[in-house]
């Protein structure tokens, strides 16, 4: 299994609002085909049943493209439907409770807005990498507190993966990857775009080549 610096770069694709499991795939597997190399499904508003059976559909579908798959605020689906990891917002856990229940093998997150001494906190806790944002103004979240680029040059004392979340457009995620992010979150200039494969491909051409 690739250390947690190797799965957590490149493009980050979170899932969209949708109900219906065939267009999530459909959408989810365009992205992935265009180089999104992690899947994070986020979804506040569908039932238990569908977020269930997004889930598992998920997993395959990722598992067999070999994209990472994270799962938003639930422990347990991820644990249910073996997902690679779970990222937790600050309102979403104990970080040191879900890194015991994921165990040393999966993958753990943080939201950390625009603190790095939260960034701190949750590396201790047992996160593996961590997000910073929103970056610019996020149709998503349109209220969340901004944060500075000069947060990735101050993290790089983390020792772990950066992930950069909100607004992220194709004309301004260079600048954070430039900044220092080793992953860009990106939902509405993904999913909404014309072409997703093809968008896909334009945000994943702005990161440095790959080196295994």
């Amino acid at each position: 299994m690739p250390a947690p610096h190797k799965r957590i770069a490149g493009l980050y694709a979170i899932t969209p609002e949708i109900d219906d499991t065939g267009t999530l795939l459909s959408l989810v597997r365009a992205a992935i085909e265009g180089g999104t190399r992690i899947v994070q499904y986020r979804n506040k508003q569908s039932n238990g049943a569908s977020r269930l059976e997004h889930a598992l559909g998920l997993s395959a579908l990722c598992g067999h493209l070999g994209a990472t798959f994270i799962i938003n605020d639930d422990v347990a689906l991820a644990l249910e439907v073996d997902a690679d990891g779970v990222h937790l917002g600050k309102t979403d856990g104990d970080l040191a409770v879900a890194r015991k229940k994921l165990g040393a093998g999966k993958l753990l997150g943080a939201s950390c807005y625009n603190q790095l001494e939260l960034a701190r906190g949750a590396v201790a806790q047992g996160a593996d990498h961590v997000a910073f944002g929103s970056m610019f103004v996020s149709a998503t979240k349109p209220g969340a507190v901004r944060a500075e680029l000069a947060l990735f040059a101050e993290g790089r004392a983390l020792g772990v993966p950066m992930v950069a979340i909100g607004g992220i457009t194709h004309d301004n995620a260079a600048a954070v990857i430039a900044a220092g992010a080793d992953a860009v979150a990106v939902i509405s200039d993904l999913f909404s775009a014309p072409d997703v494969r093809v968008r896909a491909q334009q945000l994943s051409s702005l990161f440095p080549p790959r080196i295994s």
